[in-house]
């Protein structure tokens, strides 16, 4: 995956300041297509960087604060990788809290979770079911959008391929 990050020379005038693969990816060795990206992040009352300096290495929490925001592109391989024997759950889990930390604390075993936050979810490829607590399951495909407002859920690959979706989160106050 490509990142393009734009800014502004000593002039003001707009330029490409980099351009390259998204610094902040990782392939997990113990879920084979499980892949995670941190394109970007802002903190809140941030102002918008006129050089381009990338936030990425310095987030240590992807559960952006109220009024921040996190850029995150996940990779769901088939829901079946969990089914296979060579699948380690505290090694995922391990492996969750390393790259994800803020998030893969929130998570529940069978991959529930909430988090405070409003959240724009965009299936780029393939497809996946998104299920809220009473079990109800909504099918996705490339193109769909969610707006995920800091509701209990979790995304399901029922299919035999790979799905991918790109997700802004926005934190947020919790609501009643």
């Amino acid at each position: 995956m490509r990142r393009v990050v734009t800014g502004h020379d000593g002039s003001g005038r707009s330029i490409v300041v980099s351009d390259g693969p998204v610094p902040r990816s990782r392939e997990f060795a113990s879920l084979p297509g499980w892949v995670s990206r941190l394109p970007w992040a802002t903190e809140p009352g941030e102002k918008a960087t006129r050089a381009g300096e990338d936030p990425t290495p310095d987030i240590t929490s992807l559960l952006p604060a109220p009024g921040g925001t996190r850029f995150i592109v996940l990779t769901f391989p088939p829901e079946s990788a969990f089914a296979d024997p060579a699948f380690d759950p505290a090694a995922f889990d391990r492996e969750q809290r390393a790259d994800s930390p803020g998030i893969a604390e929130l998570i529940e075993p069978d991959g529930m979770h909430a988090t405070p936050t409003v959240d724009y979810g965009i299936v780029l490829q393939g497809e996946i079911v998104l299920e809220l607590d009473d079990g109800h399951c909504t099918s996705l495909s490339a193109g769909d959008i969610v707006i995920q407002n800091g509701t209990r859920h979790a995304w399901r690959n029922r299919s035999d391929r790979p799905a991918t979706m790109a997700f802004v989160l926005i934190g947020a106050e919790q609501g009643d």
